[in-house]
């Protein structure tokens, strides 16, 4: 039976050390590294793909932790908070006992939803998408799970697809790499003139400007320079606001997050005639920006995080008030 990797991400050298020596030192597990911070933890579990991820609560305290584990559940990694105690090392079979009880204490994250053996996505049925369709979708905390809800369902032909999600700019790369995981479709990050096309998912997330479209065909990105917008650069609002005039085309949500980005701009596209949709209490992690965009009036539906993509996609393959149509 192969032993168990472990990895320990903690920014305490000597008692990262330590522990991974007694650790090392029990049969059926192996240290397969360690990681100083968080970005450094991201992208060795990406590399090795542990069992077990021991982490620093110095490290699980900070925002950007969310991103970790969305990538654990990706991996299959099951996690521990390392607590400020552990069962005393030295000579005796307790102490190792008491270590290796520890350790088998972790537990699994869900899967990823749309998963199925052997790692691929289950996408929605692709093919019949109008070619002037266009989907935009903001999000913060909570976020990065509930878009690893939504595009596994994305096909490879989906139609072009915006995204901004609040994160660190430490992360984005991490990012880009993690979504591109769980969809058909390519994912690529937030670039100045970039054209946006049917099959490709832009990702604004921790870049240096604002994300927006250039209002005229073909469509195409811009990285606007600028203060943060309602508190975020970039924000949410701004993606949003730059669609307005093509909102005739546009499907946008507005996913869980803390404050009120994205509400206003949500607003000004559902008035210009876009379709416009908004998390549910209930399956959001924090109902700041979708109960914003409720209270504004500007989602048409709240809607669970489970049936977000398939009504995105629908709308892109139906005239409103066309047969089939909703």
């Amino acid at each position: 039976m192969k032993p168990r990797k472990i990895i320990l991400i903690t920014t305490r050298a000597i008692s990262a050390a330590r522990l991974s020596r007694r650790i090392a030192a029990l049969p059926g597990y192996e240290i397969a590294g360690l990681a100083p911070d968080l970005s450094s933890a991201y992208m060795l579990t990406e590399g090795c793909e542990p069992g077990l991820a021991l982490i620093g609560p110095e490290l699980a305290r900070q925002p950007e932790f969310e991103g970790l584990l969305s990538m654990f559940r990706v991996t299959g990694t099951s996690w521990l908070e390392i607590p400020e105690a552990l069962p005393a090392s030295g000579p005796g079979q307790l102490a190792e006992d008491g270590l290796a009880a520890w350790l088998d204490t972790a537990q699994s994250l869900p899967p990823v939803p749309g998963r199925v053996a052997g790692g691929e996505t289950r996408p929605l049925a692709g093919g019949g998408f109008l070619p002037d369709r266009l989907i935009l979708i903001g999000a913060s905390t909570g976020g990065i799970d509930a878009l690893m809800t939504i595009l596994p369902a994305f096909p490879a032909d989906c139609p072009p697809t915006a995204i901004v999600q609040h994160t660190g700019p430490a992360f984005s790369d991490s990012l880009i790499r993690l979504f591109a995981r769980c969809t058909a479709a390519r994912v690529i990050p937030a670039a100045h003139g970039t054209l946006l096309e049917p099959g490709v998912i832009m990702v604004g997330a921790g870049c240096a400007g604002h994300l927006r479209l250039a209002a005229r065909r073909p469509l195409r990105s811009e990285l606007a320079p600028g203060a943060p917008v309602t508190g975020h650069l970039p924000s949410v609002d701004m993606l949003f606001r730059s669609a307005v005039p093509l909102a005739g085309s546009v499907a946008a949500a507005l996913l869980t997050g803390m404050g009120r980005d994205g509400a206003q701009g949500l607003l000004e596209l559902r008035a210009a005639g876009a379709m416009t949709l908004a998390q549910d209490e209930a399956s959001s992690v924090v109902y700041g920006m979708p109960r914003a965009a409720a209270e504004l009036g500007a989602a048409e539906r709240s809607l669970p995080l489970n049936r977000i993509a398939g009504e995105l996609l629908n709308y892109c393959q139906h005239r409103p008030g066309a047969a089939g149509s909703e």
